[in-house]
Formats: structure tokens, sequence, C-alpha cells
């Protein structure tokens, strides 16, 4: 047997191992893919936890954790409604230990760990000037994330790809620079598509979960307009990036905002 065929053997081994998942129900937005995990959900999980722990703590330490109760509140109301919306892609995650925290940072960010674990940054409320209705969409954005397991299936993707470049690179006798590029390689061409697919896929949940909660999943759009000016108009093509150009999202967001409205319009209003 040559070497090459064993190098793709051992592919289709460490591609077998893995698990097809549908992590969550389609929705309105008909989110169907099916992923591929290597990684437990529990596994995930875990490590999430303990990572938001120490980064929270560290918050608190630097005293830049929730240091304004108002924003605080008003972040943790908009979580408290769109969790009752993540049911109707997966009912277990009613079951999530869901944390909201408010970090004090000048960065534009927002994120949502496995199982539930939010930090939106006082950086993304401030300098673009939220509505609420902005705020769910972002909130609804990181939440979908979460759902979808994008985190699980990024570590599994990883793990496969480090087995098999690992393995083959030893097989063939290949050094350390040329496994390395062909860990670049793997990644340019299979890791930033799936990229944007995390991002289209959280966009399309984030709106309907707005929707269903009873934000006005338009904001969506009007919030990327802000991003689009906070940014200067994005980073580059859509295809040398993770995410899609601000102008290409727009579009698609605005596309699904219309779709779910029926689901906005019908939501009970607070």
């Amino acid at each position: 047997m040559s070497q090459r065929i064993l190098v793709l053997l051992i592919s289709m081994l460490a591609l077998s191992s893995c698990q097809t998942v549908q992590t969550t129900s389609s929705g309105a937005v008909g989110v169907e893919r099916k992923q591929h995990m290597m990684v437990s959900s529990a596994q995930m999980d875990q490590a999430a936890a303990q990572s938001y722990a120490q980064t929270m703590q560290q918050a608190q330490a630097k005293g830049l954790l929730n240091r304004d109760p108002a924003q605080l509140n008003r972040v943790r109301t908009v979580a408290q409604r769109l969790i009752p919306a993540a049911g109707v892609f997966r009912p277990d995650a009613l079951r999530w230990r869901w944390e909201v925290n408010v970090v004090t940072s000048k960065e534009i960010n927002a994120w949502c760990m496995a199982g539930g674990k939010i930090a939106v940054y006082t950086g993304i409320i401030d300098a673009l000037q939220l509505t609420d209705d902005e705020l769910a969409a972002v909130m609804g954005h990181e939440i979908a994330h979460a759902l979808r397991e994008h985190s699980r299936e990024k570590a599994s993707q990883q793990m496969a790809q480090n087995a098999v470049i690992g393995i083959g690179a030893a097989i063939l006798g290949v050094g350390e620079g040329v496994a390395n590029l062909a860990s670049m390689a793997a990644q340019v061409t299979y890791g930033l598509p799936n990229s944007r697919e995390f991002e289209r896929e959280a966009d399309h949940i984030g709106v309907e979960l707005a929707a269903r909660a009873g934000y006005n999943p338009r904001a969506a759009v009007t919030l990327w307009q802000k991003m689009a000016r906070a940014t200067g108009g994005g980073g580059g093509p859509a295809f040398l990036s993770t995410h899609p150009t601000p102008q290409n999202r727009m579009q698609d967001l605005a596309k699904y905002a219309e779709v779910v409205m029926p689901l906005y319009q019908s939501a009970p209003r607070r």
C-alpha cells in the first residue's frame, strides 16, 4: 500500500469517527444543515462554563463586570425575552444554565458560549447607540451560534484536521513547516466557507428569535448599517473573509426579516 493511499485511508477514518447531528429544528427560516461532530455537547458545555467563569472573574477583579445596574438590567431583560424563543429551535436550551453579564470595554463585541453563557460589551451598546430592537438582534445572533453549537463544530473540524495532518505528515516524513502549510491550506479551503455558513445560520435564526420575542427583526438591518459605519464599511471582499460583506449581509437579513415579520406581528408586546 502506498503512503498516499494510507494517508487517504486515515483521512477517511477520521471523518468516519464524526457523529452526524441536527442540533436545531429548522424554524421558520429553514436552517436544516446537518453537522459533523467529534466533540460531545457535554465536553463543550463543561469547557465553556469553566472559560466563562474565568473570564467573568477576571473582569470582576478589574472592576469591569456589571458596573452599570441599569444597563445590566436592560441586557438581561432582552435576554429573558429571547431565551424562551430559543425553545422553538431546541427545547433542551430552556434547561441550560444561562448566564448574562455586561463587561465594560470599548470593544464592539458580544458573544454567547456553549450552554448559554452570554457576555455583552458596553462598547457595542454605546458606540452604536443600540435600540432595544438592535440589541435583541445582536444577542439573538449570538444565542443562535450557541443553539447551533458552532463552537463544538469548529472544535470537531480542528480535531479532525489536526489528526489527519499530524499522522499524514509523520507517515510521509514531511517537516513541521510543510505540515503547517497544509493546515493553512485546509483552513482557507474548508474553514472560511463554513465560517460564512455559521454566520448566515446565526443571522437567520437570530432574526427569528428576535421576532418571536416581540422585537422588530428589521432592526438587524439597521444594526449592520451602524456596524458598517463604525468599521468603515467592512473588511474587504466576502470571499476573503469569514464574514459576509456588510452590503451582502444587510440584503440577506432584510430578506429573512420579512420572512419572520408575521411572527413579530403576532408576538405579545411587552
